[in-house]
């Protein structure tokens, strides 16, 4: 099995022994590489190919938003996972729409970073648990029941927490062991929601709902 190939783009070098101390002890991944600048990222990208790049958005010279678009621009199969100190709504969306897949804070489980890796790497949007439940919770605040908006396609209460789960990359089973229904249940349920909405895939989702204002940007 081909393992994926994960570069390192934090300005602190603790930092970036520690992941990398984590991350080769799993067989399906490697560290091909670090960088401690945006720059630096955006050289050993082209350099090295990686499949996934952790990449820190606070560092020193452009910081890693600004090395986030660049890298997508030049290698848009590179998928990038998002770092950060502050779980603030501007990081969020300002790395999403700069070309991240996922985005997790530095005080997350090791778990939840694996977790990330992996999802990011398998194509899919991966979203801190914290963060995902803070801003379905500010859709919910913004939609009122009764009327539903064109663009939420009225999903049900039932399956905006899917789409939450879901964007956790979390697997039918998953969901359904945390919502205590069957994984039959739930299979229908995202069918449902990527029927409404017209999409195909994870990513697909959290990008639309996105795109179509059911989650806003602050600031």
């Amino acid at each position: 099995m081909a393992k994926t190939r994960i570069l390192l783009a934090d300005d602190h070098a603790l930092v970036r022994a520690g992941f990398r101390a984590l991350l080769e002890q799993q067989p399906d991944m490697e560290v091909v590489g670090e960088a401690a600048s945006g720059e630096e990222a955006e050289r050993m990208v082209a350099e090295l190919q990686p499949d996934v790049v952790i990449m820190d958005l606070a560092m020193p010279g452009s910081g890693g938003l600004a090395a986030t678009r660049r890298i997508k621009s030049q290698a848009p199969k590179v998928q990038i996972l998002a770092l950060t100190m502050l779980e603030d709504d501007r990081y969020f969306f300002q790395s999403i729409q700069a070309g991240a897949s996922g985005f997790i804070l530095k005080g997350a489980l090791p778990v939840d970073l694996l977790t990330a890796v992996r999802t990011v790497a398998d194509g899919q949007v991966y979203l801190y648990s914290s963060m995902c439940k803070k801003l379905v919770r500010e859709y919910l605040e913004q939609v009122q029941p009764a009327q539903p908006s064109a663009a939420n396609q009225g999903l049900t209460e039932r399956e905006r927490q899917v789409v939450c789960l879901l964007s956790q990359g979390k697997t039918g089973k998953e969901i359904a062991n945390a919502l205590g229904i069957s994984a039959h249940t739930i299979e229908r349920h995202r069918q449902n929601v990527m029927a409404k909405l017209g999409l195909h895939n994870r990513a697909e989702l959290v990008r639309y709902a996105i795109a179509k204002g059911l989650i806003e940007a602050q600031g």
